[in-house]
């Protein structure tokens, strides 16, 4: 990532350098999530792991995905990754925690690869979006 310069306001996705937008395209930039998963704090599939500081914004519903370890993988991915809205990421992690299978795991898996696919980063959440 290069550094704005002193009074210089770049948005963090012009910050981003050839490389990095190659390892992120590729998803490659996930690859050191092995060791977490490796450690047991994730697993291959689950809900992908968000920031701490939305905790507070979950509602009861969206409280569910935390039933689970989150995964490198998951039914949002393979469903449109950071196109889908934060509501319509919620509903597909929600619905995985509620049918979390050893078959649908394997679905997933499956199809991952086919769903790698560069897109812009998401929103920010909020609670509301």
């Amino acid at each position: 990532m290069r550094d704005a310069k002193p009074n210089e306001n770049i948005h963090d996705l012009n910050r981003v350098t050839t490389w990095g937008k190659f390892l992120r395209k590729t998803s490659l930039d996930e690859l050191p999530q092995l060791f977490n998963v490796l450690i047991g704090d994730m697993s291959f599939v689950g809900p992908r792991p968000l920031l701490i500081e939305y905790l507070s914004l979950y509602n009861e519903t969206q409280k569910k995905r935390l039933l689970v370890k989150p995964g490198i993988t998951g039914w949002a991915q393979i469903h449109g990754r950071n196109a889908l809205t934060w509501k319509k990421k919620f509903e597909l992690d929600v619905f995985y925690v509620e049918n979390a299978s050893f078959c649908l795991d394997l679905y997933i898996l499956l199809k991952t690869p086919f769903a790698i696919q560069g897109t812009e980063p998401s929103e920010p959440f909020n609670g509301d979006n």
